[in-house]
């Protein structure tokens, strides 16, 4: 079959690759109808994630039709579209039980990259790494999926494929970092990253209650998509001082809840400063990741407020801001999706139209373009939101 393939730092090829098939009685093999790229895909690309081997197959967020499944499979059948979750749960342990999916103790066969680096090992993900378990990704023919009773799901009847696919990641991660927020009626919202998992936090946060919800990015396409689909307030932050207008908006408490969708790659904004001394030492590789919408979030959030987090790190930070946040009493919740534990309650807000993720698909290609479909897709070209590929 064909498939997108990691070979080095912004190397991406289509190749020819051996189908997948049953290992395991859990198993089923999906055949790829959409699969999209995701902003943290661009951390594999760029190098930052270092478990990557050439030839690895990426790609995590998809939907596609059940072709063949193990015997212990009892709650799909042959033929069922389905969306799976971009991480992988077994179902069974102590985690997956109190639906902390992203949390599972059995479904990363390689565990010793984590144990190193985290003192434990988490889920496993589709194509993100052998960190995360070493499984093909999804842009792809076809992917094989392990414990498919616990991680694929049913499209109800109504929604449609475009919809659909954005429920494999975007949507929940959007939704779990509202969640995280613990957000009530009259709070104020303010979500950095105007990407796919930003619009649908904005979205959620309103969907949860939340009076006035604030955007926060710098790209004009990304900025009207957030006020024009998501209904929120937006902040350029190459133009203005975010501190100063979160609390011009606020006044002077500060957003109660804040939200960050960018994770490792953040940009410092007007601060030329920290940019570069991030970027240098991102560079050297004296930190891994980028911690600017951190330490913005800290100064901005009001005090005894909540941070949600759920752009992705991988490692190390520098210059963080621990004394502010401990003195004004902030609340740190953070995490990879649970995506099973919400897709139910997601497909009921698509279906009744309180959600409708699928303007996130700006662009639908053929798999042999995705190579420079990543590119558009990095470079932020032709107001690219995201782009899916159809194998």
């Amino acid at each position: 079959m064909r498939a997108l393939c990691w070979n080095g730092v912004n190397d991406l090829r289509v190749e020819r690759v051996p189908d997948p098939t049953i290992l395991g009685p859990r198993d089923a093999i999906v055949k790829v109808g959409l699969s999209s790229v995701c902003g943290s895909d661009l951390h594999l690309i760029g190098g930052y994630v270092p478990t990557m081997r050439a030839g690895d197959i990426i790609g995590h967020e998809f939907l596609g039709e059940v072709v063949e499944k193990g015997p212990e499979v009892t709650r799909l059948n042959r033929g069922d579209r389905v969306i799976t979750v971009s991480i992988i749960g077994c179902g069974k342990c102590w985690h997956c039980r109190h639906e902390e999916f992203s949390l599972c103790d059995n479904s990363n066969p390689q565990p010793a990259f984590e144990e190193m680096a985290y003192g434990h090992c988490t889920a496993g993900i589709f194509g993100y790494s052998h960190a995360f378990g070493g499984y093909a990704g999804s842009h792809a023919e076809y992917i094989r999926v392990p414990f498919a009773d616990t991680n694929c799901f049913r499209v109800p009847e109504g929604v449609t494929d475009e919809q659909a696919v954005f429920v494999s990641d975007a949507v929940p991660t959007g939704y779990m970092a509202a969640d995280m927020g613990g957000i009530k009626p009259g709070d104020v919202v303010a979500v950095w990253g105007c990407g796919g998992v930003g619009q649908m936090a904005m979205r959620s946060a309103s969907l949860m209650g939340a009076e006035r919800v604030i955007g926060i990015d710098r790209f004009p396409d990304r900025l009207r998509a957030a006020q024009m689909k998501a209904g929120a307030e937006t902040l350029d932050y190459s133009r203005v001082d975010i501190y100063d207008a979160l609390l011009a908006m606020t006044g002077g408490r500060g957003p109660d809840v804040c939200i960050d969708a960018v994770g490792m790659e953040a940009d410092s904004g007007a601060s030329a400063l920290e940019d570069w001394y991030d970027r240098g030492k991102q560079a050297l590789r004296l930190e891994s990741d980028r911690p600017a919408v951190l330490r913005q979030m800290i100064q901005c959030c009001r005090k005894g407020g909540t941070l949600s987090i759920v752009g992705v790190y991988g490692g190390f930070i520098d210059k963080f801001p621990m004394g502010a946040a401990m003195n004004k009493a902030l609340t740190f919740r953070m995490g990879q999706q649970h995506g099973q534990r919400y897709v139910k309650r997601l497909f009921e807000h698509i279906g009744k139209g309180e959600l409708d993720p699928s303007y996130l698909l700006t662009h639908k290609w053929a798999l042999d373009d995705a190579p420079q479909g990543y590119r558009m897709f990095k470079e932020k070209a032709d107001d690219c939101m995201r782009v899916v590929f159809a194998p």
